[in-house]
């Protein structure tokens, strides 16, 4: 535990990534492989099930460190982070011990539906010195995250290795247990292939301007889908996996039934959309399955599901990504033909003579259902992660409304002791409605300067909620607009953000709940008699 708590020392006192990079390879070059395991498995964003409530470790360590518990919650606040405050409050060890990092998992683990729970968590702060405790807390906690990104650590371990960092990010894809035999499966030179592994996925770049990209010609343009990014990989078995790496194969029947026509050692990439009658539907249809454990035949009735599918990484066991984008999309266009299945269909181009047709098309994006153009170079390779220059979106501009604050609540980590949580709210006659919540779009002086303000206008609590004056005005920008039953304004959006203050307007020049309801999509929902697929693709 000691070198791993090192590490997180090494990678969290430094912004240089040469430094980062370097702390990571001395640490992987001679670490224990079970150990080593285990630091890939948190290091890359992985966590286990939290072991004991924060409640119970806020209680139990203001009981260890003979303070009141309104003190421990004043300390929080002032520190931001929970386990850091149960690392600086508590008394350093009588006997500290130093044992392995697997060691320390095995111990939290066994906290989990222990009986003496208490005892055993008191007695592993007792041996822990402030630096483990922290580390410890921040496992058992699952708020364990440092700055290293998955292509940092990829690129360490394929130091490591000897091997290219693409192949270590191949490796790392999909579902792994944290063994000894995984970490040095990882680092070999060769390694057996797991069938149900997926690629990792190329992301665009978001476009701010046109200028840099030349002539239209050497450029494929796409609808940006507003769905879910998946791959479907089809070899001894299928297997459906989202972009955060979940399996979600279970999930979407349709797709499963269009896959097995494939042939094995084939894996494409797409974009699993909600669909019906030629045309996609809006992202809240497919919330509907989402949130749902188990499908029914109404919900699969009322919303099917189609993967549009614009890349296919591999063909015949052939991986294909460093393949010309116009070459793999031409293969691509025979197999999804060959497999003649309606849930698998094509990803359209989208057609136009010069850049200024093109972004007329683009207005239009928000009546299709769509959030804008991909642009792909048609030459380019498939690559790993968000690497810029190839592959771009050129999204819409966000939805924006006028809205007052109403309610604010502390953040967390860094920000826990600033009100930073905000609610906003329109107007609806005299009234002021609750309709979306935000927390990013301000600068640290304007978080400061709206502390202040909810500090002074306080008129009510509400548990951790304070009811303010409505007077600070802001713009509000969101991606989209839906009916929602469990809203009292009756609509919910997605992705708000603060767009900016607008210190020169007053309560009485915001939105009305009359306005954003003008934005809702018309009811009932597109059908094949209002788009045909050609007026739908452009």
């Amino acid at each position: 535990m000691r070198a791993f708590a090192d590490l997180y020392t090494a990678l969290d006192t430094t912004t240089k990534t040469n430094a980062k990079v370097a702390a990571l390879v001395d640490y992987f070059r001679t670490v224990d492989p079970a150990d080593g395991a285990w630091a890939i498995y948190f290091l890359s964003g992985r966590k286990l099930r939290q072991a004991v409530p924060s409640r119970k470790l806020a209680e139990w360590a203001a009981e260890v460190a003979g303070i009141e518990r309104w003190l421990f919650e004043e300390c929080y606040h002032a520190v931001g982070d929970i386990a850091e405050t149960i690392a600086l409050l508590l008394p350093d060890p009588a006997e500290p011990t130093d044992l392995s990092l697997t060691e320390w998992v095995a111990r939290l683990e066994g906290l989990r539906d222990a009986l003496d729970q208490k005892a055993r968590l008191l007695d592993a702060w007792a041996h822990l010195d402030r630096l483990g405790r922290f580390v410890w807390n921040k496992l058992i906690t699952g708020g364990f995250r440092v700055g290293v990104s998955q292509l940092l650590l990829t690129r360490a371990l394929a130091q490591v290795a000897g091997l290219e960092p693409a192949t270590l990010a191949h490796r790392l894809m999909g579902d792994w247990s944290p063994s000894p035999a995984f970490f040095q499966s990882l680092l070999a030179q060769s390694s057996a292939a797991d069938a149900s592994r997926p690629y990792p996925f190329y992301l665009a770049s978001p476009l701010d301007s046109l200028d840099d990209l030349g002539e239209l010609a050497p450029w494929q343009a796409e609808w940006k889908w507003d769905g879910i990014r998946a791959q479907l990989v089809r070899r001894e078995d299928l297997f459906v996996w989202s972009r955060g790496e979940e399996l979600v194969t279970e999930r979407f029947p349709e797709i499963v039934e269009a896959g097995v026509a494939l042939p094995s050692g084939t894996v494409i990439d797409g974009e699993i959309l909600p669909w019906r009658d030629d045309a996609v539907l809006p992202f809240s249809a497919l919330q509907r399955r989402i949130g749902r454990k188990t499908l029914g035949k109404k919900i699969l009735a009322e919303v099917p599901v189609v993967l549009l599918a614009y890349d296919l990484l591999e063909a015949d066991g052939i991986d294909l990504r460093e393949r010309p984008l116009h070459e793999r999309r031409a293969r691509l266009e025979r197999l999804v033909g060959e497999c003649g299945h309606p849930r698998l269909q094509m990803s359209p181009l989208v057609r136009a003579a010069t850049w200024e047709e093109l972004a007329t098309l683009r207005e239009s994006a928000r009546e299709r259902n769509v959030e804008g153009l991909m642009l792909k170079r048609a030459d380019s390779p498939y690559r790993v992660g968000r690497v810029r220059g190839d592959w771009w979106k050129w999204k819409i501009h966000p939805l924006t409304l006028d809205a007052v604050l109403v309610y604010a609540q502390r953040g967390s980590g860094k920000r826990a002791s600033l009100y930073t949580d905000y609610t906003f709210a329109l107007r609806d006659g005299d009234d002021f409605v609750p309709f979306a919540k935000a927390y990013s779009g301000l600068t640290d002086e304007e978080i400061a300067e709206v502390d202040a303000f909810v500090k002074r206008n306080t008129v009510d609590k509400f548990g951790p909620v304070r009811s303010v004056k409505p007077q600070l005005v802001f713009e509000l920008a969101f991606e989209g607009i839906q009916r929602s039953d469990r809203h009292k304004s009756g609509i919910a959006v997605r992705f708000p953000r603060i767009l900016r203050a607008r210190p020169d307007k007053t309560p009485a020049d915001i939105d009305t709940l009359e306005s954003a309801q003008r934005l809702l999509p018309p009811l009932p929902q597109p059908t094949k008699s209002e788009f045909t697929q050609g007026e739908l693709f452009g």
